[in-house]
């Protein structure tokens, strides 16, 4: 059983690396652009943790040796971090705060100010934070504004609470600085980078 687990955590990435990333990449650069908007990432990766196939593809996509990343410690978490090491090579990290970029589900996020915000002459090295939601729909409604967003635009990914919503819009009121938020489902994904300002919604998730 020991030997089967570790060679599914082992699981090969990429079917075509180059095309692969260059594909993932373009797409979540897409996504950030637009943000709220759901981005089909096309790209088919097995992790070893189900659910993960869109975090998993951007991690195979940007992290290498130079990217530390952190990952919830629990046994999903571990299985992830030995998968993404494996493949990228990139340093893992038990500080938040170290992170550049970091994975995990709704319910083992640390608090979002325990992650890097940046600072004043280097804004963009806060933390990009990957969230395997059980769903984009159904779940606390927040309205987004902001570059990017035309008209104001309602979304509702399942699984993130009101309060999570408050801790993200209080972490997004110091902008320049801020941790980037990409929301991912099954090969889905949104893209929530923190020049997008959230608040609360009378919207209904559907």
């Amino acid at each position: 059983m020991i030997a089967a687990q570790a060679l599914t955590d082992m699981a090969p990435g990429f079917a075509d690396l180059a095309l692969d990333a260059q594909r993932t990449f373009r797409r979540l650069m897409d996504s950030m652009a637009k943000p709220g908007r759901v981005t089909d990432l096309d790209v088919l990766v097995s992790p070893p943790v189900p659910g993960f196939e869109a975090a998993g593809a951007i991690a195979l996509a940007l992290l290498d040796f130079e990217t530390p990343v952190w990952f919830p410690d629990d046994a999903d978490g571990r299985r992830l971090a030995n998968w993404v090491r494996f493949h990228c090579g990139c340093p893992v990290t038990t500080d938040p705060a170290a992170a550049a970029f970091a994975l995990a589900g709704p319910h083992n996020v640390p608090q979002i100010d325990h992650f890097n915000a940046g600072d004043a002459k280097y804004p963009e090295r806060s933390t990009t934070l990957l969230i395997v939601c059980p769903a984009l729909v159904g779940g606390a409604a927040i309205d987004l504004t902001g570059p990017g967003i035309a008209e104001p635009l309602s979304i509702a990914p399942a699984g993130l609470s009101a309060a999570f919503w408050g801790a993200v819009a209080q972490d997004r009121a110091r902008f320049q600085l801020g941790v980037d938020l990409v929301l991912t489902c099954g090969t889905q994904i949104v893209g929530l980078p923190r020049s997008t300002r959230i608040s609360p919604s009378s919207a209904k998730g559907k």
